[in-house]
């Protein structure tokens, strides 16, 4: 067993360093060839000038699985950091306004591509060996300056290229085009990152475009759940995975939400949390893109099922998630769980008892940080809509 998270985390990147002497001596190249799955990559350093590339492992044939995180279920955590972390980032500096020429056009075929995509990227000197980390974002390996790119031709993705040449369409329902055309979140949020959609084009950084794409496609589900009649009793849903485990509690009462996150820090415990009503939330969320995230997750069960209720879901990460790897993982971990069968009460005491029983956190102490109770207590407008 391993003492703490630091251990987890040394042993999967000591794998992966291991695992690049299959692929020769990268480190010492100044080229790459490979299929990349296909994905772009835009920074947010240094913003309005930002750093925008493709990101390509050093194989070839269909490496789709490396960037596709709807189909990651049942992986292990080294698993899926070893398939972001062969993925070599290459990276041009471009205003996030410039949007169109050779590079930028070549970056946005390989968006709408639907299958992947033969690259070769030549470098002014060879990758850094440094790997990225942030938590917002899936992680990706060596990055290197490019100074030429190639990239094989494919067939585009038609809802795709319908969506990029149609100038006139709004970046929002853009947005809720392809997903209503049955286009994966994660092919989406490139298009918005890479500046593929709107009247007004430019780039947006990664880590941004998922959580704005997360919260269009929220705001939309929403206006259609409060239409919707409320659930007569109290439903109680559990999954785990990554070492997060989600309860999700679905109660009568028109739409409120809350999710509260509980962590491990030096063997502290931290929490976070956020809420809204049906006028939705005011302010940036104190735990970031997993809000959406999880909102979204939630919202496409209630629309699904065509029903309206309160919900509150509590997260709680534990030491085994020791490599960050994305708010993709807390929106997969949320579908998830609304594809599992109910647990059903009476009464939303005893339902958040039972979602605090599958955690090693007490309702009591979920509760105290936060604010569920108000919200149910509290008349807004939103019980006039």
């Amino acid at each position: 067993m391993y003492s703490n998270s630091q251990d987890i985390r040394n042993s999967i990147l000591a794998k992966w360093h291991e695992s690049l002497s299959k692929y020769g001596n990268l480190f010492s190249s100044d080229s790459i060839s490979g299929t990349s799955p296909p994905s772009v990559f835009v920074g947010s350093y240094d913003y309005p000038k930002v750093f925008v590339g493709p990101m390509v492992p050093p194989i070839h044939g269909d490496t789709s699985l490396l960037d596709s995180p709807e189909n990651w279920k049942g992986k292990s955590l080294e698993e899926i950091v070893n398939f972001r972390l062969n993925l070599v980032r290459g990276t041009q500096k471009i205003s996030i306004n410039q949007t169109e020429g050779r590079y930028m056009e070549n970056l946005q075929e390989v968006v709408m591509s639907s299958k992947p995509t033969d690259s070769d990227l030549v470098f002014e000197k060879p990758p850094s060996s440094k790997i990225s980390l942030d938590g917002e974002s899936a992680p990706f390996g060596p990055a290197g300056e490019i100074k030429s790119a190639k990239f094989s031709s494919t067939s585009s993705v038609k809802p795709i290229e319908k969506i990029f040449y149609d100038k006139d369409l709004k970046a929002q329902d853009a947005v809720l085009n392809l997903y209503n055309s049955g286009i994966d979140i994660s092919k989406i949020q490139k298009c918005f990152s890479i500046g593929m959609l709107g009247q007004k084009r430019k780039l947006v950084p990664t880590k941004w475009s998922i959580t704005a794409t997360d919260d269009i496609i929220s705001k939309s589900l929403v206006d259609d759940v409060l239409d919707y009649d409320l659930i007569d009793t109290c439903k109680v849903f559990s999954y785990s995975h990554l070492g997060n485990i989600f309860s999700v509690v679905l109660f009568p009462h028109r739409w409120i939400y809350e999710m509260i996150e509980a962590w491990y820090s030096n063997g502290v415990m931290g929490f976070g949390s956020d809420s809204e009503d049906a006028r939705g939330i005011d302010h940036p969320p104190a735990i970031a893109g997993a809000y959406f995230a999880a909102k979204l997750g939630v919202l496409e069960y209630l629309n699904r099922c065509k029903i309206q209720s309160g919900v509150i879901i509590l997260r709680e990460i534990r030491p085994e998630y020791a490599i960050p790897v994305g708010v993709w993982q807390v929106r997969e971990g949320i579908r998830e769980a609304m594809k599992q069968n109910p647990t059903l009460f009476d009464n939303f005491d005893d339902a958040l008892h039972l979602a605090s029983q599958k955690m090693s956190i007490s309702k009591s102490e979920w509760l105290s940080h936060g604010h569920i109770l108000t919200l149910m207590r509290q008349k807004t407008l939103s019980d006039f809509f």
